[in-house]
């Protein structure tokens, strides 16, 4: 998107505040409101950055924990990879076995703008996330703001994921959501097109500042 069109959708998101029909906001989860990172992890395993960049580009890849994020397990994901790549089998394994670790916690400034649009009390709060349906138990269990969202649709659950089309039409049909009258964040400039090509307005999130500064300009907060 070139930054005129990104002007003008930005202008755009802006009317449909000043007219007051924006009633929800739509939250990304990691990298938004919880801290994810398999480096954690292969920190702990590895000696060097090179070693875990390469391994993250070539062995367990973002295209291949994709497929975990729509559904598929991480027991045959991870038994599958180490017959392919044997060499490898204990840090592919750790993959799951140590999935844990990949875990920093919540993004702490990015839960208190949420917390300041729940107490606003004017706009439904949802989640809509890329996660596997087999770990997102536990992160329901340890972040209590997840039970602040009126719902949340995890990819992992629906057999789908973002940036397809109908992940976000599941979402609209679900909770009743109208997506010009909803706004979504999320960090993956992906799913951000994704988003926008089903007509849901946006955010790209890059830090907890500038997405306090974009919904204080837009007076969401």
């Amino acid at each position: 998107m070139g930054s005129c069109d990104a002007l003008f959708f930005s202008v755009g998101i802006q009317i449909l505040v000043d007219m007051g029909t924006i009633n929800t906001v739509i939250f990304d989860l990691g990298g938004v409101l919880i801290d994810w990172n398999p480096r954690y992890l292969y920190r702990k395993i590895f000696k060097t950055e090179e070693e875990i960049t390469w391994f993250l580009e070539n062995i367990c890849t973002s295209e291949w924990n994709d497929q975990q994020d729509a559904g598929r397990s991480f027991e045959e994901a991870t038994q599958e990879l180490a017959k392919k790549f044997p060499e490898h089998k204990e840090p592919i394994l750790a993959w799951y076995s140590r999935w844990q670790e990949t875990m920093g916690g919540p993004v702490h400034e990015t839960v208190e703008i949420l917390k300041s649009i729940r107490d606003t009390k004017k706009y439904k709060l949802y989640a809509l996330t890329n996660w596997s349906a087999e770990t997102f138990p536990w992160a329901l269990q340890n972040f209590e703001f997840l039970h602040w969202f009126e719902g949340i649709v995890v990819s992992g659950i629906e057999k789908t994921r973002k940036p397809f089309p109908e992940f976000y039409h599941r979402l609209f049909s679900r909770y009743q959501i109208e997506p010009a009258q909803a706004i979504f964040i999320d960090d993956n400039i992906s799913n951000v097109e994704g988003a926008k090509l089903v007509g849901l307005p946006t955010i790209h999130f890059q830090s907890p500042a500038q997405l306090h500064q974009e919904l204080k300009r837009l007076k969401i907060i």
